[in-house]
């Protein structure tokens, strides 16, 4: 792997994470107009790899929303301990908490299933425009509450949400995004939330696939483009979300909709003239 893909992987993974046009469908896309195989052919370290882009967002993610995720972690702890909840910062804290919780047992369990049966070209194209006209109805739905609103169920209703993100092609921020704008919340409001919902979901995948990642060993002259990779996911994340939420203050979500309609249809376009397959 040369750190020129490296690099522009990182980008593309940075970008997509907190954007709603999925990160996963990406990262099978760009490669795949490419023909660029390396990734494929080394599955080893391509979980490696994907370890290192996530773990780029988890640290832009952290770097951007620092003062929330330590008010949450606190407010976490404190509700722990007076087995009640008493403040707000404990309410948001909980809901997260709550929220990460059926990803957690479905990427654990079916992991193998979403390695071996989804992912092709095919199915990413068709889930970015099915989960657009989602978002973008979702969108037009009142916004009646902000971030300190949020209830318990709704962390409940956006972490199931989250659990149909495991399919390369739906993006986890865009179907969090659009559950949350579905509960009535803001488009700020279900922005922050998608993104404070991602550091302990990510953190935990992130470490889970790092520790099988140092069994099986890595091959040699990768840690070069790993360090640009990781690097590029974070830098570009931290940007992205900045850009999102600054976006968010004049406008909806129907850009990233238009996106979502034009990419799918243009992969389905480049299937249908033959000059990509459909499958891998």
């Amino acid at each position: 792997m040369s750190n020129l893909e490296a690099l522009l992987l990182g980008v593309v993974q940075g970008l997509t994470e907190f954007l709603p046009i999925s990160s996963s469908g990406h990262l099978i896309i760009v490669p795949w107009l490419q023909d660029y195989t390396f990734l494929q052919d080394h599955e080893t370290f391509n979980k490696t790899f994907d370890v290192a882009l996530h773990a780029g967002t988890l640290i832009a993610a952290i770097a951007y929303f620092r003062v929330e995720a330590l008010v949450l972690i606190r407010g976490f702890v404190q509700a722990v301990r007076q087995r009640a909840i008493r403040a707000h910062e404990q309410r948001l804290a909980v809901t997260i908490a709550i929220g990460t919780v059926p990803a957690v047992i479905a990427g654990g369990l079916g992991s193998s299933f979403i390695d071996e049966h989804l992912g092709e070209p095919w199915m990413i194209a068709i889930q970015l425009i099915v989960f657009g006209a989602l978002l973008g109805y979702a969108d037009r739905m009142p916004q009646r509450r902000d971030l300190g609103d949020a209830k318990l169920r709704d962390g409940w209703y956006v972490g199931l949400a989250q659990v149909l993100a495991l399919a390369p092609g739906t993006s986890r921020s865009g179907i969090t995004i659009t559950a949350a704008r579905w509960l009535g919340l803001d488009r700020d409001a279900a922005a922050r939330f998608s993104f404070l919902l991602l550091i302990p979901a990510v953190a935990g995948a992130t470490a889970y696939k790092a520790l099988e990642a140092a069994k099986e060993g890595l091959p040699p002259g990768v840690g070069g483009p790993m360090a640009v990779g990781t690097t590029a996911a974070a830098v570009s994340g931290y940007f992205a979300i900045s850009f999102l939420l600054r976006l968010l203050r004049t406008t909806s979500y129907r850009p990233f909709v238009l996106y979502r309609y034009a990419a799918g249809a243009a992969i389905l376009l480049i299937i249908a003239t033959g000059l990509r397959p459909a499958t891998f």
